[in-house]
């Protein structure tokens, strides 16, 4: 059952499902992010993530999860899948990388997993808590969303709310810098290499790191 295996594992396994073609190249699976930086009595207190994934992936990930076989996918029956995934995203940093005045943040265990459908994409949302507080103080906060492996593609969305502030103090903004170009094409163009050049990298490599979509909150 899909959700039994790691999260890494339910990509591959998707993808090698899918087209040969797609099984060659990377990314595996496209993601679109939105994020809202959290704030409680004016320190940053969590990051709220919703990730919409690629139909191909959606597609995979929830066979056989129609328990009522309504042709309809609940929130209610994508609640299991919702929570092993979040767990199983810890192996990965949770793709988040957080600097508040500059020094980066740990988190603790995800809260509110949820997963719905929408159309032919599965859209993952949780709360990722700090295990304390910060004080932005003079500085800024800095989140960045990839994956260091390059193994999933990770694109904000276009839309005015993707990303947002809940609780900030009067006055803050943010402002976001997604990679330059095509990043696919530009990973084949840098390395050329084979898959087993992907393969060999973990959760440590820093690759991944030039495809980062980056958020700057600035606040008075």
């Amino acid at each position: 059952m899909p959700t039994a295996a790691p999260f890494r594992s339910l990509v591959l396994a998707g993808v090698l499902l899918g087209s040969g073609t797609a099984a060659q190249a990377h990314p595996h699976v496209w993601v679109i992010a939105k994020a809202q930086v959290v704030y409680a009595d004016g320190k940053v207190t969590g990051v709220r993530h919703s990730w919409s994934f690629d139909p191909e992936y959606s597609a995979f990930v929830t066979q056989g999860l129609d328990a009522n076989k309504d042709g309809r996918l609940t929130p209610d029956e994508l609640a299991s899948l919702a929570a092993t995934n979040t767990e199983n995203l810890a192996e990965f940093g949770y793709f988040t990388k957080l600097k508040v005045a500059g020094k980066e943040q740990a988190f603790t265990e995800p809260k509110e997993p949820a997963m719905r459908m929408e159309g032919n994409a599965l859209t993952l949302s949780f709360l990722l808590p700090l295990k304390s507080p910060a004080a932005p103080g003079r500085g800024v906060a800095a989140l960045e969303v990839y994956d260091p492996t390059y193994f999933v593609s990770f694109s904000f969305a276009d839309a005015g709310d993707a990303v947002t502030l809940s609780g900030a103090p009067q006055g803050c903004t943010a402002s976001v810098t997604r990679p330059k170009g095509d990043g696919a094409k530009v990973a084949d163009a840098k390395t050329g290499m084979s898959e087993a050049f992907f393969e060999a990298l973990t959760a440590a490599s820093n690759y991944g790191e030039q495809f980062a979509n980056r958020v700057i909150v600035a606040c008075p």
